[in-house]
């Protein structure tokens, strides 16, 4: 079986909503798009075209999938690693609605039970089957089980505002930490693989009676 990884930019205060640019998810009256901008150097483009030299498959949320739609088919570029790939390889897209038409090449609906989908779709795939971005997605994979990897690149900002990653209520999970860096800018670029559920200890002195 193939693997499910989700990369996910997040604020030091775990915000992940709308990195790249104000226009770009507003709800709840958010006014800070664009954060993750000013940190995009070389060493973060680096790591973004290693991911996206592993991807077989795209898995997308809705609001995620409109975002690509409306940038990414423009760029024509065949040396681009990240447009080359989004416009060439299949794109699974979470949703309620139908596509808009005409559709993005490449683009499915899934709007079946999103465990059994989502489980074919990761043995089906050859390479890869990523999810960028979706935050609203990435709550219910982590809630069903069905992440494997996640390289979760932290940005250093706070907001104070904003929807979170790990929101009240997800479900509790273990990390394994296998690999990471710091880039220049310094954004912190870590990868874990979900390790079952969390253990617990305490620093508490035994009483002894």
């Amino acid at each position: 079986m193939g693997k499910l990884v989700l990369t996910s930019f997040v604020t030091l205060d775990g915000v992940y909503q709308a990195p790249g640019g104000p226009h770009e998810d507003t709800r709840d009256g958010f006014e800070q798009g664009g954060w993750s901008v000013p940190y995009g150097d070389d060493d973060f483009g680096r790591f973004i075209t290693e991911v996206f030299d592993n991807v077989g498959a795209f898995l997308l949320g809705r609001r995620t999938y409109d975002i690509f739609a409306s940038y990414w088919p423009k760029v024509t570029d065949p040396d681009d690693p990240v447009a080359s790939r989004l416009n060439s390889l299949p794109k699974y897209v979470v949703t309620t609605s139908a596509l808009a038409d005409p559709v993005w090449s490449g683009a499915t609906a899934i709007q079946g039970d999103l465990a059994k989908e989502v489980t074919a779709l990761k043995e089906n795939t050859d390479g890869e089957l990523q999810v960028h971005g979706s935050g609203a997605l990435a709550h219910s994979l982590f809630a069903l089980d069905l992440v494997d990897t996640l390289h979760l690149l932290t940005f250093p900002v706070v907001l104070g505002a904003g929807r979170r990653l790990f929101a009240e209520g997800t479900l509790p999970t273990a990390f394994r930490h296998t690999g990471g860096r710091i880039t220049a800018a310094g954004v912190s670029i870590q990868t874990y693989d979900l390790d079952g559920r969390p253990l617990y200890g305490s620093y508490e002195l035994p009483d002894n009676g």
